[in-house]
C-alpha cells in the first residue's frame, strides 16, 4: 500500500477516535452547564455531603431552557436573569462615587458596599429558601452544601471551604473560605483596575444569606483579602455578627497586622432608621405631653382670671378679663390641636377655624350665627405663624359676635385665597375713626402688632358688613 494512502488511513482513524470521544462527551452533556470537574472544594469530612449536593444541583440545572423570543431563561421551572458582571462591580462603584461625590470617598464606598451586600444577602436567603423547598432538603448541612454549588452554576464564584471551618447551627458557627473566580474581583482584574478595598460585597452577601437561611441563625460575612487589591485569594469569614470582631482580631494577630474591617449587617440602615424612628416617636410623645400641659396651664390661667373677675364686682374689668380669656382660648386651642395631631409642627387652618368658631359660639350663646368656610382641606400653617393668626381670628370673630348682629340672623365667613386670609360678617359694619380712617381700639392695635410679627398686613373694609383682610407678604 502506498505510503500516502497509509497516512490517510491513520489520520482518519485518529479523527474517528476524536469524534467518538466528542460524541461521548456530548451524550453526557445534557445541558449547557456540563462540567466533569468539581464545583466546590471542601474539607474531607464534608466531601460525601457535598458530592451528593453536586448530583442534586447538576440535576436541577439540566432543565435549563432559554427562549429569547419570550425573553425567558428558566431552570427547573424557575425564571432566571443574566446580568453583565461589570454593571454590579467596577461600573457600579464608578457611579456610586459620582452619586456621592459630595462625601468622602471611604464613606461613598461603604454606602455602595452595604447596598450590594444587602441586595445579595436577601437574594441568597430567597434562593436558598426556594432551592431547599424544590430539592426537599431538610438538615442544615445539606441545605448549606447545595449553596456553593448553586453559587458556581450561576456564575458568582467557586467556593473553597477551608479546614478550620466549623458550621454549627448555633452562635459558634464559623466558616472560612476562598472564592476563586469571583465575578466581582474578576471584573476589576479584567478592567485592569486595582482596588484599595475588598470588592466582593455581593459574594459576601449572597453566601451569608444562603447560610443564614440554611441554619436559621443571623450571619454575616467579611472579605478579609481580595484579588482585586492584589491579594492572593478572595478570602471570607462568616459568623454571627456579634462574634465577628473576635474572629477578625484573631486573624489580624495571626498575620501580625492590624486591619480595620467593615462588618456588614443586613439592612443596617433599616435598623438605624428604626432606632431613629423610635427616638422620634419618643420625642413626639414628649412634645404631645408638653402641648397637653401647656393647654392645661392655659386653662388654669383662664379659670384664675374668671375668679378675679367674679370677685372684682366691676363690669368693665369683667369685660376685659373675658376678652383676655378668649385670647388665651385661641392659643389653648392650638396646643389642643397639636396634642391630637400626628404632625406636631403644623395646624390645619380649616379645622382650627371650625373649632374656634364653635368655642366662641358657646361663649357668646348666639346660635343663630352660622359659619361659612372656604379654605382648602390641606392648608396648614406652622405653629409659630398659627398663634398670631389664631389671636387675630379670635379678635375679629369675637367682635362680630359682640357688635355685628342686631337681630337673630347672621353669618361669619372665613376664606383663604392665595396669600390672603379673609374674615367677614354680614352685620352692621365696623366703626372706623373718621380722621385717621383707622380703628383706634386695643383689639385693632393688637391685630396690627400680630400681623407685623408674621410679616403680614391687615386691612378692614366695610361693605354689607365688615371684612378683615390679612395678607401674607412672605407667602
Amino acid at each position: 500500500m502506498p505510503m500516502k494512502a497509509e497516512e490517510n488511513i491513520q489520520s482518519l482513524k485518529k479523527r474517528i477516535k476524536e469524534l467518538e470521544k466528542e460524541n461521548l462527551i456530548l451524550k453526557k452533556q445534557k445541558s449547557v452547564f456540563f462540567t466533569d470537574q468539581k464545583t466546590v472544594q471542601t474539607p474531607k469530612e464534608f466531601t460525601p455531603i457535598f458530592d451528593k449536593a453536586e448530583v442534586i444541583v447538576k440535576k436541577y440545572f439540566e432543565s435549563f431552557v432559554a427562549n429569547p423570543s419570550l425573553s425567558k431563561i428558566e431552570v427547573h421551572g424557575q425564571r432566571y436573569v443574566l446580568m453583565r458582571a461589570e454593571s454590579l462591580a467596577t461600573d457600579f462603584f464608578e457611579n456610586i462615587l459620582k452619586l456621592y461625590s459630595d462625601r468622602p470617598k471611604p464613606e461613598a464606598i461603604k454606602i455602595g458596599r452595604n447596598l450590594l451586600f444587602d441586595f445579595a444577602h436577601l437574594i441568597g436567603v430567597e434562593d436558598a429558601r426556594n432551592f431547599h423547598s424544590k430539592m426537599k432538603l431538610k438538615d442544615p448541612i445539606s441545605k448549606l452544601s447545595a449553596g456553593p454549588i448553586h453559587f458556581a452554576y450561576t456564575g458568582w464564584a467557586f467556593v473553597d471551604i477551608l479546614p478550620e471551618s466549623s458550621p454549627s447551627p448555633d452562635e459558634n458557627f464559623y466558616l472560612k473560605y476562598h472564592h476563586p473566580f469571583s465575578f466581582e474581583a474578576d471584573s476589576w482584574i479584567k478592567s485592569k483596575k486595582k482596588s484599595d478595598f475588598p470588592v466582593c460585597s455581593m459574594n459576601a452577601g449572597y453566601s451569608s444569606g444562603w447560610c443564614e437561611e440554611s441554619f436559621g441563625i443571623e450571619l454575616t460575612a467579611v472579605e478579609i483579602s481580595c484579588c482585586a487589591k492584589g491579594d492572593k485569594h478572595c478570602t471570607f469569614i462568616m459568623a454571627p455578627p456579634h462574634k465577628m470582631d473576635g474572629y477578625l482580631e484573631k486573624e489580624g494577630l495571626k498575620f501580625k497586622q492590624k486591619k480595620k474591617y467593615d462588618i456588614p449587617l443586613f439592612f443596617e440602615r433599616k435598623k438605624t432608621e428604626e432606632k431613629i424612628s423610635n427616638a422620634l416617636k419618643e420625642k413626639e410623645t414628649l412634645l404631645k405631653e408638653i402641648h397637653h400641659r401647656v393647654k392645661n396651664n392655659l386653662q388654669i390661667i383662664i379659670s384664675l382670671l374668671k375668679l378675679h373677675a367674679d370677685h372684682a364686682n366691676d363690669q368693665n374689668f369683667s369685660d376685659l378679663v373675658a376678652e383676655s380669656q378668649n385670647r388665651i382660648i385661641s392659643m389653648s386651642l392650638i396646643h389642643e390641636k397639636l396634642y391630637v395631631n400626628s404632625d406636631l409642627s403644623k395646624i390645619n387652618l380649616l379645622e382650627y377655624a371650625e373649632s374656634l368658631f364653635q368655642k366662641l359660639q358657646s361663649i357668646y350663646n348666639k346660635n343663630f350665627v352660622t359659619l361659612k368656610l372656604d379654605i382648602p382641606k390641606d392648608f396648614f400653617f406652622e405653629i409659630d405663624t398659627m398663634i398670631p393668626i389664631g389671636l387675630i381670628m379670635n379678635e375679629v370673630v369675637s367682635n362680630s359676635y359682640k357688635y355685628a348682629f342686631t337681630d337673630e340672623q347672621g353669618e361669619i365667613s372665613i376664606s383663604m385665597k392665595e396669600n390672603v386670609l379673609i374674615i367677614s360678617d354680614n352685620g352692621v359694619g365696623f366703626i372706623i375713626n373718621k380722621k385717621s380712617k383707622k380703628s383706634t381700639g386695643f383689639g385693632m392695635q393688637l391685630m396690627e402688632l400680630l400681623a407685623e410679627q408674621i410679616s403680614a398686613t391687615i386691612k378692614i373694609k366695610n361693605n354689607k358688613g365688615t371684612s378683615v383682610y390679612l395678607t401674607f407678604n412672605g407667602k
